[in-house]
């Protein structure tokens, strides 16, 4: 027996075209997010990172529940600033222009997250321009090492935040501008991480290191970002990172906290939507080549690029479809089968070597499809037409 979203996902009349639909439960996503807020310790607030997924209505959903949103484009804060005028924005992201800064002031911000010393001079003057003070995060590239996860924005060369090594000309940066104001330190340095006792190990490293630098460059650290981090596990989804164990460690390690750090945010995006999503597409074909039984969907990578992204094959099910018109070949596979879509490159695959049946016709259920699916396809290429967006719940 299948759920309603499932029903919704896959059922079409007879003429309707093939099924290519993204699903997404709200009062799924309500009750996890609810939940996850609601067990995290004094002084820590969860921002949503809206790169994960920015449709509007998950953003209406998530806005009652949780601080605010994390952004990284101009766009990103004209999306959030539309779920209400009051709702804290807080701007990261490696390249902010100064059209971009400007709306994000005349938007009131709460915060930025400074990736660079030049960052730091065209947020000064933007200000100065309008007249206001904005308040800053120096987000740094810590020298690590960090435990092991998907990917690292820190402790290696990468795009991401201040070199660890030159903080000292930062700190003396921002003071001698006289249009922002440092009032902490963001260290996002890792990202799909599975393990919450590696996170409660990143967590203390932080601590320490921040108290360190408060002591050696004579600062007062308001505010502490922690970043995200907080994975999905592919490839075993019983494999779920421990949010209980996470903060019972968490209460206790913030009480080590300094008292003046009055904040301690972190902007979880794939931990927060990842379970609400699914998608839907229809089997188009079944066909071997050079011993490999490949089943070719109406969809593909243009539409959910985390597979080919991750370089995982995602977790899906087959809805079997009866109805099949007469007269035609019905091609059928027992597995193991290699999931494609319908684009010209046969980079375009969400998933290799699945021991199930499938026959054309059948419907695909990708599941853990809410964050970072459709965000991040290049959805125009070749031209093909756009997924459905349905979402259940209010």
């Amino acid at each position: 027996m299948t759920d309603p979203l499932t029903t919704a996902l896959t059922t079409r009349a007879p003429h309707d075209a093939p099924v290519c639909r993204y699903g997404y439960d709200l009062d799924a996503l309500r009750e996890h997010v609810a939940g996850v807020v609601a067990t995290l310790p004094e002084r820590c607030r969860m921002f949503y990172a809206m790169k994960a997924n920015s449709a509007a209505p998950i953003l209406r959903t998530l806005a009652p529940l949780v601080a605010g949103f994390e952004v990284a484009s101009g766009g990103e804060v004209a999306k959030a600033r539309a779920t209400g005028d009051d709702v804290p924005i807080l701007f990261g992201g490696p390249v902010k222009t100064d059209s971009e800064i400007a709306d994000a002031l005349r938007a009131k911000v709460t915060r930025f997250h400074v990736e660079s010393l030049l960052e730091l001079h065209r947020i000064d003057a933007v200000a100065a321009a309008h007249g206001v003070t904005a308040e800053v995060l120096l987000r740094v590239n810590l020298a690590g090492p960090f435990p092991a996860a998907t990917l690292a924005m820190a402790g290696r060369p990468t795009q991401f935040g201040i070199d660890e090594s030159v903080l000292a000309d930062a700190v003396a940066t921002v003071r001698s501008l006289p249009y922002v104001r440092l009032v902490g330190f963001h260290l996002h340095s890792l990202s799909n991480n599975l393990s919450a006792d590696a996170h409660l190990e990143l967590v203390r490293l932080y601590r320490d290191t921040v108290t360190a630098w408060e002591n050696r460059f004579d600062v007062r650290c308001e505010v502490l970002n922690v970043g995200g981090g907080i994975g999905v596990d592919y490839a075993n989804l019983d494999s779920r990172f421990d949010w209980s164990r996470f903060v019972e460690g968490l209460d206790k390690l913030v009480t080590t906290f300094p008292e003046h750090w009055r904040e301690i945010d972190f902007e979880c995006g794939r931990y927060l939507v990842a379970a609400c999503g699914r998608y839907a597409v229809e089997v188009m074909d079944v066909k071997r080549n050079h011993g490999v039984d490949y089943v070719l969907v109406r969809g593909g990578t243009h539409h959910f690029r985390l597979p080919v992204s991750w370089q995982h094959s995602h977790p899906f099910t087959v809805v079997p479809v009866d109805a099949w018109p007469r007269g035609l070949p019905r091609p059928a596979t027992d597995g193991p089968i290699t999931v494609v879509g319908e684009l010209c490159t046969p980079k375009d695959v969400l998933a290799r070597d699945v021991p199930v049946r499938a026959r054309a016709g059948d419907v695909l259920v990708f599941s853990h499809a809410g964050a970072y699916g459709w965000e991040i396809s290049h959805h125009d290429f070749l031209s093909h037409p756009h997924p459905e967006q349905v979402f259940l719940g209010s």
